[in-house]
């Protein structure tokens, strides 16, 4: 939990405090919001570059809040609180900070044109750094509401856990306005369709889990059954319970609000129902579940898999452990989330523990342009080649549907970072930590990582020679045949004049 904790220090975007833990790490990002006259400076930024987006660091805040509010003493176990809430509120200060005024959300900063084509140290971020926001006619509902349930998730562990009622306030007074707006603010959109030009990051496919999803925090923020009942009436309206079994993540709340709505609503028995046909469709992977196993035991899940393969599991499982809070009587549950941590501590065919910095075998050539220590964009893999700094507590996107990872820099389906990764595995070390589970997987590992090669990608222009050749030499064969043909029916022709002639 201490180095998860001090991966969220290695992204911090802004003036650095004097208790930073992460040497290598600069104050950087000093002018963000310049551009529409606001202070976005701070935050975090949001993967192994320096872009920053509301909508996933909301979704990370209000996952690790959700998992300290349930397994609170776990931190307090491993004496992590002043951590704990140091991370939490150098985020939900940002997204207030976000929210400058009622009718207004800035989503993103950077561009990620820009961006995307630098590699280096956080002393040298490319400019420009334009801000995005959405307000009343460029609507984001997904976006903003997903930021109210943060802070009014933030707001309850503050006021209950962390014991700062005048800052649960605050938050729950942001949270609030935000869910106003969220509600208010018609027709709804999703924020990517509002703004195209940032469409390429972060695209959600709905905004209808992210207010019900909000609704719920609000209520559990505020004791008010106001927001119980809206958020009940969004999930009837938008038909929730009817959807495809989907996984939950940063685009889609919808198993989240099966499970939050269980806990809080339990009369209304539509919440349990739809959590536990969900759970139980994945955890059991019948025919109409989006997921199976791999062979060595980790949740594989095509096409939410493909790019991060730890995400759906770590997800998942943290889904799991927090309806078992509610309904203990499944006891396959805790059997599956408790599979899933193993296999990412180090119960895996890689003998890799994929968290940065704990074991000989952790993953030591992360995605991330900071920690790289390079500054040779179109060769990242080798310059230099191992990471300058080590990336303390970071989970990289995990391996292949094969059980192998192969720890390559530029393969960033397996080797990115980003802060949504390690926000569910906050919470599951938390639950860990209080069942006094057994040592970690990666404890007892002595032998090396199995040799596993990756085959190289093949050129693109190599392709297309490939390609060029083959019809090349259909071609010709094509035409030999042709000819080939011609030459026979010649020969028979002159043999019918010569046979006539005769």
């Amino acid at each position: 939990m201490n180095v998860s904790l001090l991966f969220f220090e290695a992204q911090r975007s802004g003036k650095l405090p004097h208790t930073n833990r992460v040497a290598w790490r600069s104050d950087s990002a000093l002018q963000d919001g310049s551009d529409n006259g606001v202070q976005l400076v701070g935050g975090y930024y949001d993967a192994g570059d320096y872009l920053k987006f509301t909508l996933p660091l909301s979704y990370s805040l209000v996952t690790i809040a959700w998992g300290a509010i349930a397994w609170f003493n776990g931190y307090e176990k491993a004496n992590e609180v002043d951590h704990l809430q140091e991370m939490m509120r150098w985020g939900t200060d940002w997204l207030m900070q976000a929210h400058p005024d009622s009718d207004t959300l800035y989503v993103q900063v950077g561009d990620g044109a820009v961006d995307n084509n630098y590699w280096g140290p956080d002393t040298n971020i490319p400019q420009p750094r334009p801000s995005y926001r959405v307000n009343r006619t460029v609507i984001g509902t997904d976006a903003v509401a997903l930021t109210s349930a943060a802070l009014a998730s933030a707001s309850y562990l503050y006021r209950y856990h962390l014991n700062d009622p005048a800052y649960a306030d605050k938050l729950l007074s942001a949270a609030t306005s935000l869910f106003q707006l969220a509600d208010s603010a018609t027709p709804y959109r999703t924020y990517t369709k509002s703004l195209p030009k940032i469409s390429k990051f972060y695209r959600t496919n709905n905004y209808t889990s992210q207010l019900t999803f909000a609704a719920l925090w609000m209520s559990k923020a505020t004791d008010n059954d106001i927001y119980l009942q809206k958020a009940s009436d969004y999930f009837d309206r938008f038909n929730l319970g009817g959807q495809p079994i989907g996984i939950m993540d940063w685009s889609d709340q919808t198993s989240a609000v099966f499970v939050l709505g269980a806990e809080l609503d339990p009369q209304n028995t539509k919440y349990s129902v739809a959590a536990k046909k969900t759970l139980d469709t994945i955890i059991k992977t019948g025919s109409d579940s989006p997921c199976t196993f791999t062979k060595g035991g980790l949740l594989w899940c095509e096409g939410s898999s493909n790019s991060n393969s730890l995400m759906p599991a770590q997800d998942t499982a943290l889904l799991a452990l927090l309806y078992n809070e509610i309904d203990s009587s499944k006891k396959g549950y805790v059997k599956f989330a408790v599979q899933q941590i193993e296999y990412l501590i180090g119960n895996n065919f890689m003998r890799t523990p994929y968290v940065c910095g704990i074991h000989m075998n952790s993953p030591r050539n992360p995605h991330h342009a900071g920690a790289s220590g390079g500054t040779d964009i179109g060769n990242i893999e080798s310059s230099p080649p191992e990471e300058k700094y080590l990336l303390y507590g970071a989970i990289v996107g995990g391996p292949d549907e094969e059980d192998k990872f192969y720890d390559r820099r530029t393969d960033y389906n397996q080797t990115e970072v980003a802060l949504d990764y390690n926000a569910p595995f906050q919470g599951l070390v938390a639950y860990q930590l209080i069942t006094d589970a057994r040592d970690p997987p990666f404890v007892t590992i002595t032998s090396l990582r199995p040799d596993v090669f990756a085959l190289a990608p093949t050129p693109g222009w190599l392709i297309a020679v490939i390609v060029i050749l083959v019809l090349l030499i259909l071609f010709l064969l094509a035409y030999f045949c042709w000819h080939k043909r011609g030459y026979r029916m010649l020969l028979r022709t002159k043999d019918g004049q010569a046979s006539k002639s005769g």
